[in-house]
């Protein structure tokens, strides 16, 4: 919402820019390791444990991939980057901009409210804590429930920093894999930033800050028509 950069766009741009460098790191890696050393690894594959880079760096990638996906919509509305047509929007009158922007937010939280109630419902077992009830809207939370803290996926082996999860979440015993409440905990935490997002963007349509919720194309025809007079007086 602000020109400016402020921390917390700098640590969202860090964690997004993190992401991709490592997806393409590790899918780099994978494709030099199964290519050229696949039939005759050399020591140093086998000392730094890349030998099985097919199974837990696919995983890991996709893992990494979902995160920067969600991370990356709250981001985009805050910065409203989200790909949109505004030639409609543009016939409009200031009055009615507004208030069409400020049904279209209205709209987007009442989706988001959606979205964060069932990706709550999805990772809350994998923490050991209760889903909500109700089919449509949280009414509360379930009263019996079986937590399903020791679900692991299927091939990223547990970090040694993380070893402290089993006391909380397994009942002291150790992981194998990394336990599945940590990759997928990106959804709600992604839906609670995007309802943070849209709930700010209402309140600066409201304001009369904004009057979209998309980026606006008119300032790029400006700079472009000042462009060809800046070219035009130049000759």
């Amino acid at each position: 919402m602000h020109s400016k950069s402020s921390i917390s766009d700098r640590i969202e741009e860090t964690i997004i820019a993190v992401l991709l460098g490592l997806m393409t790191l590790i899918t780099f890696t994978n494709v030099v390791v199964r290519k050229a050393f696949a039939n005759d690894p050399p020591a140093f594959i086998e000392f730094v444990k890349l030998e099985n880079i097919g199974l837990w760096g696919n995983e890991l990638t996709v893992f990494m991939f979902g995160w920067l996906g969600l991370l990356g919509a709250s981001y985009a509305v805050k910065k409203h980057s989200h790909l949109g047509v505004d030639a409609v929007i543009n016939l409009l009158e200031p009055k009615a901009r507004r208030i069409l922007a400020l049904v279209s937010v209205t709209i987007c939280i009442m989706f988001t409210l959606l979205l964060l109630k069932g990706s709550w419902d999805y990772w809350a077992n994998f923490a050991n804590l209760p889903k909500t009830t109700g089919r449509w809207f949280p009414t509360g939370f379930e009263q019996n429930f079986r937590g399903t803290g020791w679900y692991e996926v299927e091939s990223v082996s547990m970090p040694g920093s993380l070893t402290w999860l089993a006391d909380i979440f397994n009942e002291g015993v150790a992981y194998e894999k990394l336990p599945r409440l940590v990759p997928y905990f990106v959804l709600p935490l992604s839906m609670a930033l995007l309802l943070f997002r849209y709930i700010q963007a209402a309140i600066a349509v409201w304001k009369g800050e904004i009057d979209r919720l998309i980026a606006s194309h008119e300032v790029e025809d400006e700079l472009e028509e000042m462009r060809a007079q800046h070219e035009e007086q130049a000759q």
